[in-house]
């Protein structure tokens, strides 16, 4: 009796599923049904009649906020489905459910992001931030199909996600669409601002963080393994945190953490302090081989936006064969990552998305080991590349899928250093963008410096380029000839990847204290 009543309960959610799954494209296909006529001509693929009429600021602010809000409708019914699923299914085995769960924690800083856009007022938001927000829910979703694909089994449900996710997706990209054809930038890329000057939401008691001493900071928690802190594990005082837009410190005292951690988009302006380099150590051990997705592999995974860390070592210790396991993940918009290390193999250090600055931090890894799609600038870094399982390392590999997307990886004034074979990067995407300027290149360089992915047709489409560089691994003689590689990048391109002009730094890296180089050297 217990199987049949079972069976005519999941037979029941099954119904129930199907009809909520209904209801959305419904939901999606009249939306889109009905404002067809308003999106066409901002459509990258728009028909002959529309584009005729099309210039470059043919829309109101309604019709962007409109298309914006019509994206956040989606985004909501698609976090409610995925939540449906997990509920259903709370006795399934953590893996099975773990692509949903990613899904859902993407949904739920989309949602977040959208918002923003919709409800504050034009005066309080500025177009970086709209471009960078709407970058990164497009990178939210191909995450979530990411997460599950990396499923071979994918069951009904992982298929049913995975569509709402892909209409998802279609909305966001007329979005970024509408906001690029009709944003009006900056004579001269972004506006420049000294160190001195900083934004309206820069609080006098937030600058100068990185710079500050332990006592000075003044933590809200102390993680100490012995128990003389406020915590035996990072975990806990995590979870201790109270609510609230300010700055929150946890001090880690020397000592190796065994944990998984992670910090959600709910959780903002977290700054974990550690007592150096290779003293505070935080240790994990998941990967794909060991039965996690990609996104859910990393010891140290941060969402909340404002999230710093200082003098910690973060590692990956699952090794050279056990394919994607990463040791540092980052969705977090303004994040900063000062005179860390981040150790693994493949796939190190997941630059998910947003606005990120490194300085002073050394990262090791074999394959892809610095990989992602948010606007990344890595400044004044140790990039190692080590002896891993294969003949062939690559140093970054770029998830850009549109063309619209600001996001890229900027490597600058950086080492370059490690075991022979290494490429600097190929292209996971079919827009990859990765710039090398002013950095030293080592002999393990290989001479055509840039490999293809297997089975792209992205050698014209990415922008991938370098400017400035030393060492026995500089030379461009021998690279590439892709139409979309640049081996000598011009003046005004490579002030295109600085701090200033590409993350906008000059505006929110005062407020932290870390040291920056805002122009080229």
């Amino acid at each position: 009796m217990a199987t049949t009543s079972s069976a005519f309960s999941n037979h029941k959610f099954q119904i129930k599923l199907l009809f909520i799954l209904t209801l959305n494209l419904f939901f999606l296909h009249t939306s889109v049904f009905a404002n067809s006529s308003k999106f066409s001509k901002f459509s990258r693929h728009p028909n002959s009649e529309s584009s005729s009429r099309r210039t470059k600021h043919s829309t109101s602010d309604d019709g962007f906020l409109h298309s914006v809000q019509l994206s956040l409708d989606h985004a909501l019914l698609a976090h409610s489905l995925a939540l449906s699923l997990t509920l259903s299914h709370r006795t399934a085995q953590p893996v099975i459910l773990d692509p949903v769960n990613d899904c859902l924690e993407l949904l739920d800083d989309t949602i977040d992001m959208l918002s923003r856009i919709v409800t504050k007022p034009k005066d309080h938001v500025n177009d970086d931030d709209v471009h960078t927000w709407l970058s990164a829910a497009l990178t939210n979703q191909e995450t979530c199909k990411q997460s599950l694909s990396e499923k071979t089994s994918l069951n009904r449900d992982g298929i049913t996600i995975d569509s709402v996710a892909r209409n998802l997706t279609g909305l966001l990209t007329k979005s970024l669409d509408m906001f690029v054809s009709t944003s009006r930038p900056e004579t001269g890329g972004r506006k420049l601002l000294s160190r001195q000057d900083f934004p309206t939401w820069v609080s006098s008691s937030d600058r100068r963080l990185l710079e500050a001493s332990v006592e000075e900071l003044r933590p809200h928690a102390v993680v100490a393994a012995d128990g003389s802190g406020t915590h035996m594990s990072i975990g806990e005082a995590l979870a201790s945190l109270e609510k609230g837009s300010g700055r929150s410190v946890i001090h880690l005292t020397a000592g190796t953490y065994k944990e998984n951690l992670n910090i959600p988009s709910k959780q903002k302006n977290v700054m974990l302090v550690g007592d150096g380099k290779g003293k505070t150590v935080i240790v994990g051990s998941r990967s794909n081989r060991g039965g996690y997705d990609t996104y859910k592999s990393a010891t140290v995974a941060a969402m909340g936006d404002g999230f710093i860390a200082r003098d910690i070592t973060i590692v990956n210790s699952a090794g050279p064969n056990a394919e994607q396991a990463v040791a540092l993940r980052v969705g977090s918009d303004r994040s900063v990552v000062y005179r860390c290390s981040i150790d693994g193999y493949q796939d190190t250090l997941y630059t998910l998305s947003k606005r990120q600055f490194y300085r002073e931090t050394d990262i090791y890894g074999t394959v892809d080991f610095i990989f992602g799609n948010s606007a990344v600038l890595l400044q004044s870094c140790n990039i190692v590349s080590r002896k891993g399982s294969s003949d062939e390392n690559y140093v970054t590999a770029q998830g850009r899928s549109d063309p619209n997307q600001n996001t890229g990886i900027s490597i600058h004034n950086c080492r370059i250093t490690g075991s022979t074979g290494t490429y600097l990067g190929r292209p996971w995407k079919q827009y990859s963008r990765t710039v090398v300027m002013q950095s030293f290149l080592d002999g393990s360089i290989h001479p055509s410096g840039w490999s293809p992915w297997p089975s792209s047709n992205s050698l014209k489409s990415l922008f991938y380029g370098e400017f400035g560089n030393s060492g026995p691994g500089s030379s461009v003689s021998g690279r590439v000839d892709w139409p979309g590689y640049h081996p000598a990048l011009t003046l005004t391109e490579a002030q295109g990847f600085t701090v200033s002009g590409f993350i906008d730094g000059s505006s929110w890296l005062p407020s932290t204290g870390v040291v920056f180089d805002s122009g080229l050297l």
